[in-house]
Parts: C-alpha cells; sequence; structure tokens
C-alpha cells in the first residue's frame, strides 16, 4: 500500500474567536507520516487540526491536500466537543462511520453490519454495542470514537488530545490502533501534551506557539531550548492579547 495523504500548509494564519490563533505557518506532514503536535495552551494546536479539517477557513494562506480528498480525513475532536447526552448506543455511534458509503437511508448490509462488530472487538468493547454512550467512562467513549474512525477508513487520521483523562490501559490499547494506521501508510496527526508520550511513539512532532517553534524527528524538535521558546511566545501572545483589551481566555485551553 503506498502511502497517500501529504498536507501542505503554506503561510498559513487562521483565527479562532476572531483572534490569530495560528500565525504564518508553513511546513509539510509527509504522506504515511506519524505526527504529534505539541505547545503550551493558548499555541493554536486544535484550531490547526480543525483547519485541516476544513472545521475553520483560513484567514490567509492555504492548506493544500496532495493526492486525496477531504473526505478521506477523519477527525476527532476533544471529548469536550461530544454531545454525550444523544441517545444514541454504541453500535449506532460506530455505525456512523459507515455514513459515506451507506447513505442516511439505505440499510445496512450484513458485511457492513460484520464490519461494525469487528471495529468494536477491535478497540475492546465486544459486550458494549447497545449501552448508550451516555453511560460510557470517558476511557470507554474515546474507544468508540476510535472505533468509528477505523470504519471510516481514512487516509488521513486527525486526533485531537486522543488521550486526555483517559486511563493508561485504553491509552496503550488506543496507541497500538495508531500504530496499526501507521503500519497501513496512513497520514496521522495527534495533538499531544505528554512529552514522553510523543517520543516513544510519534517519530515527527510539530511545536507551536500560534507561530512555528520547530518541526522535524521528535527528539530534535523537544529540545529544552525550544520548548522554552514556546512558552516565551505563549506568554508573549496572551499578553498581547490582554494588552488589546481583550478580556477573555478563558477559552485558551481549547485554541
Amino acid at each position: 500500500m503506498t502511502a497517500v495523504g501529504k498536507i501542505r500548509l503554506e503561510n498559513l494564519t487562521v483565527s479562532y474567536n476572531r483572534e490569530p490563533a495560528v500565525h504564518h505557518l508553513t511546513g509539510c506532514f509527509e504522506a504515511g507520516s506519524l505526527t504529534a503536535v505539541v505547545g503550551p495552551n493558548g499555541a493554536g494546536k486544535s484550531t490547526l487540526l480543525k483547519a485541516i479539517a476544513g472545521i475553520l477557513p483560513a484567514d490567509e494562506g492555504s492548506i493544500v491536500l496532495e493526492g486525496f480528498k477531504a473526505r478521506h480525513l477523519g477527525y476527532l475532536p476533544q471529548q469536550t466537543d461530544i454531545d454525550r447526552s444523544f441517545p444514541i448506543n454504541v453500535w449506532d455511534t460506530v455505525m456512523l462511520g459507515l455514513w459515506q458509503e451507506a447513505g442516511a437511508l439505505r440499510g445496512v448490509t450484513e458485511a457492513q453490519s460484520e464490519r461494525v462488530c469487528s471495529a468494536i472487538a477491535a478497540v475492546g468493547l465486544e459486550a458494549f454495542e447497545h449501552r448508550p454512550v451516555g453511560t460510557l467512562s470517558v476511557g470507554q467513549l474515546q474507544r468508540v470514537m476510535f472505533a468509528r474512525l477505523l470504519l471510516q477508513d481514512p487516509k488521513v487520521v486527525l486526533l485531537d488530545e486522543p488521550f486526555a483523562a483517559v486511563d493508561e490501559r485504553t491509552t496503550s490499547d488506543l496507541l497500538a490502533v495508531v500504530a496499526g494506521w501507521q503500519k497501513e501508510k496512513r497520514t496521522v496527526i495527534a495533538v499531544l501534551h505528554d512529552t514522553d508520550q510523543v517520543l516513544g511513539h510519534f517519530p515527527q512532532c510539530l511545536l507551536m506557539a500560534r507561530e512555528l517553534v520547530a518541526w522535524g524527528p521528535s527528539r530534535q524538535v523537544l529540545t529544552e531550548d525550544n520548548l522554552k521558546t514556546a512558552r516565551v511566545a505563549a506568554q508573549h501572545w496572551h499578553d498581547q492579547g490582554r494588552h488589546v483589551g481583550h478580556h477573555h481566555h478563558a477559552d485558551w485551553q481549547t485554541v
């Protein structure tokens, strides 16, 4: 299987709540690469993923998808963006991963039904098919979301804080799913906080503080100097925002 899923960022600027959250970012996610996006709170990491996913528009510059279309992107938002009150069970939630090929009104074929069951089994939730998602733990819900992505069969997988508040066992099971995607030469981009996790599992790293700090092999990017540069830059943006009289910044967590 040839790697598909190259994404080029060309002088990309994206706003969040009318403030530039990603600032003149240029670089390339190579096809089949496994990249962690790292940076302090308010660094623009989630905004970058939303822009690649087509949820937020670019103010300036562009995002170029090479060799694939936007529908081949699979995007997993932060848990806080997922509506848990919706009355839907695990099986139906995972089945939504097939909506592009199954359509809204066509019935699910036996083959598709088997794929749903095997995706649920692949994330270790065999006996949970009929459980309402509202009753699941954070870790169980994240397994469900990964199963849905498996069914979507995306060429590029975008994960926003996929292991936040998730227990250790779930994290290691889901990291195994990520490793499987890499073996299949899919492009995976994940916003992460834990630098040990990045060094252990993600060969490439993009370190940003709204603007680019460093991008390349994780061990070369995550140096003490680079991390310090990122912290100083984030503080600068924060102070500038306050200086201009923006009284909010409760949303820094989500940028």
